[in-house]
């Protein structure tokens, strides 16, 4: 009887454990989609922002069409190799590179946003203008390879299994064809009867001598 309660109380534990780790994971997994659903309120209200000032003119103007083309092409090569990654697993690093890359992008657009939100000298935005620029340019450029180099590849992968699709494809259709004569072959030709070499003694045509007998003498014998 008190191993029987021991076994229950046993359970019971485990069972009230379990349901407090489940509990914790479902509270974190409900605060991480939150925090997401979060981040990407406060980037599209930002990105609206950029693109009204992108329509301004001046130097204010410019770095926020700079924010926008670096933000597009990092996002874009972004979205490019975890969609290729599903079916190719050597794009695993290229997306660890693309991280490193990220991170560099945000300094600068973080740079950026600083001195467009704080820096009422324009004169002094206008003189730092080239160089963030160039260090943009840079960056998107690297993204850009990233992302060419994972459609290339998506579309040499597509190209080669199509290629051999089609080969077995066309084995397939040549096995399944085997009873078909070969076409354009020649007709049968019926071979002729053998003719004798000799046609006077036997064969077709020959020519049948009387036989003589040998008691009968010849018609001219005296």
């Amino acid at each position: 009887m008190e191993f029987a309660a021991a076994l229950g109380v046993l359970f019971l534990l485990l069972f009230v454990t379990l349901g407090v780790i489940a509990t914790i994971k479902a509270v974190r997994a409900v605060g991480r989609g939150m925090e997401r659903a979060s981040t990407e309120v406060r980037r599209t209200i930002d990105t609206t922002a950029l693109r009204a000032r992108s329509a301004q003119f001046g130097p204010v103007g410019e770095l926020a069409r700079t924010r926008l083309e670096l933000r597009n092409s990092v996002d874009s090569t972004r979205r490019e190799l975890a969609a290729a990654r599903d079916g190719d697993d050597a794009l695993t690093e290229a997306l660890g590179l693309l991280d490193r890359l990220h991170e560099h992008a945000r300094v600068l657009d973080r740079e950026m946003g600083a001195l467009m939100d704080r820096e009422p000298d324009r004169a002094r935005i206008a003189v730092r203008l080239p160089e963030l620029r160039e260090r943009a340019a840079g960056i998107r450029q690297s993204a850009d390879s990233l992302r060419f180099a994972a459609q290339d590849r998506a579309r040499r992968h597509h190209a080669d299994e199509l290629d051999g699709l089609r080969e077995q494809i066309a084995i397939e259709s040549g096995a399944l064809r085997h009873w078909d004569p070969p076409q354009d072959a020649p007709p049968p030709q019926q071979s002729a009867p053998p003719q004798d070499p000799h046609p006077g003694f036997g064969g077709p045509g020959r020519v049948e001598r009387p036989h003589l007998r040998k008691d009968t003498p010849p018609r001219n014998a005296i």
